[in-house]
């Protein structure tokens, strides 16, 4: 699941108990990547506020579309799994996911999302290699400021959480081996390999 020891559960009251119990109303199992941050509930807490205050104005299937690009660029399997299923549930069928997620220029996206995802590429390999052009580039392409200003702190906030997870080892929820298609998860599998096997407290 990952290389270090994470908490069991041993009282659902505890915060490790709510985390685990929040996690199985939400998806029917504790996500390995709850199971890490259990180590510390503080810091889970202050990225869960983080990231629903970055996204909170912002639309969601950009969110999705920036989020996987980063992930992608960081070879984050887990990040990229977890936001391709969404953008195939919510906005995409699995084969147009597919190919966004292996060349986005051939995926029939608008040149605005070209644009973004490149954008977004771009902060997470070297923020420092970004110009005033490139800004007005996207500003061209009609997006405000504080959209612009969106897709950075989206990017770059993804630069913490898929770190965190890929330099402890944590492996993707071997759910999504059933929840995605074949194909899919090819196209989404770029560091890590999905887990084999649930943990034993990882079941409904």
């Amino acid at each position: 699941m990952s290389y270090l020891q994470t908490p069991a559960e041993t009282n659902a009251a505890d915060q490790t108990g709510r985390l685990y119990e929040a996690d199985r109303a939400a998806l029917g199992y504790v996500a390995n990547y709850t199971r890490v941050f259990a180590l510390q509930p503080a810091v889970y807490a202050a990225w869960q506020q983080l990231n629903t205050a970055i996204k909170a104005d912002m639309d969601m299937r950009r969110y999705e579309l920036v989020t996987l690009a980063a992930a992608r660029r960081l070879r984050s399997s887990y990040c990229a799994l977890a936001h391709g299923k969404a953008l195939r549930d919510r906005f995409y069928d699995a084969e147009t996911v597919e190919v966004i997620a292996t060349d986005h220029h051939d995926a029939g996206l608008d040149s605005a999302d070209v644009a973004v995802i490149d954008f977004a590429e771009r902060v997470v390999t070297d923020a420092t290699a970004i110009t005033a052009d490139d800004v007005a580039g996207l500003r061209r392409h009609g997006l405000s400021d504080t959209e612009i200003f969106q897709v950075v702190l989206t990017a770059a906030a993804r630069c913490f959480f898929s770190t965190v997870l890929d330099a402890v080892g944590t492996e993707p929820d071997s759910q999504y081996r059933t929840s995605i298609e074949p194909g899919l998860q090819l196209a989404l599998t770029f560091g890590r390999p999905i887990a084999t096997a649930d943990t034993p407290d990882e079941t409904p």
